[in-house]
């Protein structure tokens, strides 16, 4: 809204500042080459269409303002017009260069006396129409660029917020869908692999019909289980606190052999103190290997 704005007042303004000229009240335009002037608004008019035109190219291209500009201010004195110019080249420069001699050509064309103005009249055309548009205009441009930074940290801070807390969510993700299938895949297992025994050991009939309803609805939880569990796995891993060791193997390899699965356990090396996530990533390679072996079992029953 405020780039409709400025895009529309320039425009306005230089179309306005056209019928303003320091001469225009009480004073005869000047001549060129000796021809007869047209009256003054007349060439207020002209003027102002021509510079509304270059104002609305401007800042892209700024040299039509600046040309009607210098034009107009030969063939009549300097007024608001050149203030208008002024202000588009203090918020449109960057180079200090380039400001510096467009101001040193402004100054000069608004202090040189025209035919019936004194000295001291026309040096006061430089301070009002050259100087203090280009001080307003350089505080607006660094405005705008401070107001530019501030708007582009925000959005750059909230682009990594985002990414910070997706982030996040992605590795929650990992770390349920791996707990999960740590713990509750092992278990279900484990409950597929009783409900086969006690199918196979029952005496009754009606027992063995519940153990193997038991059994192919957990086969079918476990299908379920790792398809969702596939899906909420696409995401980085993280690193967390740990909690089964090493010293739970042999809890967890008890839990095989109650189902009558045959587990061994051997240790070489000497044994010695090892980082928290070390042992917790060898438990988790047991419990893995155990939970495919338990897998393995029940797709025979």
């Amino acid at each position: 809204m405020r780039d409709r704005l400025v895009s529309f007042a320039l425009p306005t303004a230089a179309f306005c500042g056209a019928f303003v000229p320091a001469g225009l009240s009480g004073a005869t335009p000047n001549t060129l080459l000796g021809l007869t002037p047209a009256p003054a608004y007349i060439q207020a008019v002209a003027v102002g269409l021509l510079a509304a035109a270059g104002a609305w190219r401007a800042p892209k291209q700024r040299w039509p303002l600046f040309l009607i500009a210098a034009v107009d201010s030969v063939l009549r004195s300097p007024g608001f017009l050149l203030s208008v110019a002024t202000y588009v080249a203090a918020t449109s420069y960057r180079r200090p260069l380039h400001l510096m001699i467009y101001t040193a050509v402004a100054s000069l064309l608004a202090a040189v006396p025209r035919p019936g103005d004194d000295v001291v009249s026309s040096l006061g055309g430089a301070p009002l129409f050259v100087w203090l548009p280009l001080v307003i205009g350089l505080w607006v441009g660094a405005r705008r660029q401070v107001m530019a930074g501030l708007r582009e940290r925000a959005e750059r801070l909230e682009r990594e917020q985002a990414a910070l807390t997706e982030r996040a969510r992605a590795q929650e993700r990992a770390r349920i869908a791996r707990d999960m299938h740590d713990v509750v895949a092992h278990r279900v297992s484990l409950m597929v692999l009783r409900a086969g025994a006690l199918e196979i050991n029952a005496t009754d009939e009606k027992t063995a019909a519940e153990a193997e309803l038991i059994r192919t609805t957990g086969k079918e939880a476990l299908t379920q289980l790792r398809a969702v569990l596939g899906i909420l796995g696409q995401a980085d891993d993280e690193r967390f606190q740990p909690q089964p060791l090493l010293a739970d193997l042999d809890w967890l390899i008890d839990q095989s052999r109650s189902v009558g699965i045959p587990v061994k356990r051997r240790d070489e090396g000497t044994a010695s103190e090892l980082p928290v996530m070390v042992e917790h990533t060898a438990y988790r390679v047991v419990q893995e290997a155990l939970t495919n072996i338990h897998s393995q079992v029940t797709s025979i029953y």
